[in-house]
């Protein structure tokens, strides 16, 4: 009876053990609202394409400098005190970056809105990050456009080669049969620029190694840039 008694209240605490531990461990997949639900997901899509990667099928993030770059920068970011004089020359550079990236999608979506593609501009520039070349029609003819257009128009902001997720808007455009089209537009709306020309705009030309050098000095120093910035933090409050 003895004996049998220590099972029950046992294998009772187990159940009531487990019981605890499953409602600790169950979390609803879709929260009680599901609008808010659906914002998130909505918002986590944005996110993505604000940050979309030049080369889309890279996981890594890493293949070309300037992913590399944004990507250390946003780790960076994350790992510092929000508000810190670090989070906030982090969040400088970073919106540096995307304003150039920006900058080259506005100038794709000036030339299709002025070959009429009003309200199918948005879509043809959108590239998701799985894209995969396997899925394009005429990657050949895609590369080589893209090689002119950064050969020989201003409608890319750097001289480095050219985001690879631009392939696949190229490969859209020619199975359009507006590729031509569109080519001559960005002849005629971006020209090349002279070597010598002081017309870029300052605030959008990017020194990569300096940023990449910037990030891996707040790595290195951990979280002696949050303690810094809340004694100079204090300090300006002294001096108010």
């Amino acid at each position: 009876m003895g004996s049998a008694l220590r099972f029950c209240l046992q294998f009772c605490c187990c159940c009531c053990v487990r019981d605890t531990d499953d409602e600790d461990e169950k979390q609803p997949l879709v929260p009680d609202d599901p609008l808010e639900y659906f914002n998130r997901e909505v918002q986590k899509r944005r996110d993505e394409e604000t940050n979309l990667w030049s080369t889309p099928g890279d996981p890594s993030h890493s293949e070309r400098e300037d992913d590399r770059v944004l990507y250390s920068l946003l780790q960076a970011r994350n790992k510092t005190r929000m508000g810190s004089t670090g989070y906030r020359r982090l969040s400088v550079d970073i919106e540096a970056m995307r304003d150039t990236r920006r900058e080259v999608r506005d100038k794709w979506q000036t030339i299709l809105e002025n070959l009429g593609f009003m309200a199918e501009a948005e879509s043809l520039l959108t590239v998701s990050a799985g894209g995969s070349h396997d899925r394009m029609r005429n990657a050949p003819a895609a590369r080589a456009m893209l090689h002119t257009l950064h050969t020989e128009t201003s409608i890319f902001c750097s001289k480095d080669p050219p985001p690879e997720r631009y392939l696949f808007i190229l490969d859209r455009l020619l199975y359009l049969d507006i590729a031509e089209d569109f080519l001559a537009k960005a002849r005629r709306f971006y020209p090349p620029k002279d070597e010598d020309s002081d017309e870029d705009i300052p605030g959008l030309k990017i020194n990569l190694p300096l940023l990449l050098a910037r990030v891996e000095a707040l790595n290195g120093a951990g979280n002696e840039d949050g303690d810094e910035s809340e004694r100079e933090d204090g300090n300006l409050s002294d001096r108010s």
